[in-house]
C-alpha cells in the first residue's frame, strides 16, 4: 500500500530534476549570438567578444588590406 505524502514528494523532485538537466542541455547558439560584439566597420562581419586584437589585425591585413585597421577596428586605437 504506498503512496504516502513523502513518496509523492520524492517522486515530483525527480521529475523536476529530469526537466532541470533536460532544459540545460542544448545548443549554446543563442549565447553566441549575444557575445558577437565586435564588429568589422568595412565589412561589417562580427566577432565573438573575446577576440584577441591579434585575430583583428589578421582579418584587417587578409580581407582589407587597402584598409587601414584602425578604419576596420576602431576599438584598437586606445
Amino acid at each position: 500500500m504506498g503512496g504516502g505524502n513523502a513518496q509523492k514528494s520524492k517522486m515530483a523532485r525527480e521529475k523536476n530534476l529530469e526537466k532541470a538537466k533536460a532544459a540545460s542541455k542544448g545548443s549554446q547558439l543563442e549565447s553566441n549570438k549575444k557575445a558577437m560584439t565586435i564588429q568589422c566597420k568595412v565589412c561589417m562581419q562580427t566577432f565573438i567578444c573575446t577576440t584577441s586584437e591579434v585575430k583583428c589585425r589578421e582579418h584587417a591585413e587578409a580581407k582589407h588590406p587597402k584598409s587601414d585597421v584602425y578604419a576596420c577596428f576602431p576599438h584598437l586605437k586606445k
